[in-house]
């Protein structure tokens, strides 16, 4: 599956905005992003830029390397 490592960046992302208590809503916001990009790279049908990446890493105040640190 060529698509399997932006699903998996997109759950990290998730998983740390859940830890962090902040809503989808309010990570897009912080991030300057419509609420429905957000919902796309965090269910990985989005292939996210380094630019997204570190946009969404300082809104969540996490180095953007815990988005390549899966569980498994």
């Amino acid at each position: 599956m060529e698509n399997a490592l932006q699903i998996r960046v997109g759950k990290r992302i998730q998983e740390i905005r859940i830890e962090k208590q902040i809503s989808q809503q309010d990570l897009a916001a912080k991030c300057n992003f419509e609420k429905s990009n957000m919902s796309r790279l965090e269910a990985g049908r989005a292939n996210a830029t380094l630019s997204t990446i570190e946009t969404v890493a300082k809104a969540l105040n996490v180095p953007a390397i815990e988005f390549f640190k899966f569980k498994d």
